[in-house]
């Protein structure tokens, strides 16, 4: 006895009436994925729909947009303006943001996860809850941003933050950053010299001089006797001068350890970060 194929009387029929609707022009047998759209066609669907995952945005003018929740994911958005834009909750995950300015814009919640940063302009931004991947911010300008979780910086980020603060003549704030950044990488010798100088100029001498020795110590482990050894003669300086910490200072500072410190350290331009100059950020 012949068996007929069970398969005949199902794919054949099926197979004809695909044939006849791809001949009729209906559906495409293998349709083309559709190309994203850029330019002014990216930018009125973005507007309108609120979504334009892996379209061609570079340079657009989206200032003051109200994109929240937004799907941007995978877009180019290089030396776009979203200043004070709305992206709460907005899916940015793998979307370039070079030379970007969010400048000001509420980021709350956003998904960064992947996005390139470099050069972006995050200053003032509110990036709370925002999900960031590692040292994502290490190469972008994000000086007094909001909602940064410390636990997401890496350590040339903590450590540039105080450098930022410091420059800015902040040393608390500085000394805070400089805190996380030792914590982080507890053997980093410039971090501990950093956060050193931030508290002499603050009148913490006791402090400062024990962030002196500490980082001579890694210094000389490092073969660096000679930074050591001026490290822990400024580390004698500061102990010389009394506290003074409520008048945010006792006039040493780097005028009575700047001898013994600046042939090494060139007085507070040592404050840039020499372990971490990689992570520096772009200019705009």
């Amino acid at each position: 006895m012949t068996l007929r194929n069970p398969l005949a009387r199902v794919t054949a029929p099926a197979l004809l009436s695909a044939m006849a609707v791809a001949a009729s022009g209906s559906v495409p047998v293998q349709a083309r994925p559709a190309t994203p759209p850029g330019g002014t066609e990216a930018l009125i669907q973005l507007l309108e729909q609120g979504r334009c995952p892996g379209c061609d945005l570079a340079g657009a003018d989206l200032v003051h947009a109200q994109l929240a929740d937004a799907d941007l994911s995978g877009s180019r958005l290089q030396r776009a303006n979203l200043g004070q834009a709305r992206l709460d909750g907005a899916r940015l995950g793998g979307a370039d943001l070079s030379f970007t300015s969010l400048m000001g814009a509420s980021l709350r919640g956003a998904d960064l996860r992947g996005a390139r940063l470099e050069g972006t302009d995050l200053r003032q931004a509110d990036l709370s809850g925002a999900l960031l991947s590692p040292g994502a911010l290490s190469r972008a300008h994000w000086q007094g941003a909001r909602g940064i979780d410390q636990g997401q910086l890496s350590f040339g980020e903590l450590h540039n933050a105080g450098v930022d603060a410091a420059g800015k003549g902040r040393y608390p704030e500085a000394e805070q950053w400089f805190s996380a950044a030792i914590r982080r990488e507890p053997a980093a010798a410039v971090s501990w010299l950093a956060r050193a100088i931030t508290r002499s100029q603050q009148g913490k001498s006791e402090d400062a001089a024990n962030d002196f020795t500490y980082a001579a110590g890694l210094y000389e482990a490092a073969g660096e006797r000679d930074t050591a050894t001026q490290l822990r003669q400024a580390a004698e300086q500061v102990k010389a001068a009394p506290d003074r910490p409520e008048g945010g200072g006792n006039g040493l500072g780097m005028a009575a350890i700047g001898g013994a410190v600046s042939g090494a350290l060139g007085a507070l331009q040592f404050l840039a970060p020499i372990a971490a100059k990689a992570f520096l950020p772009l200019p705009f």
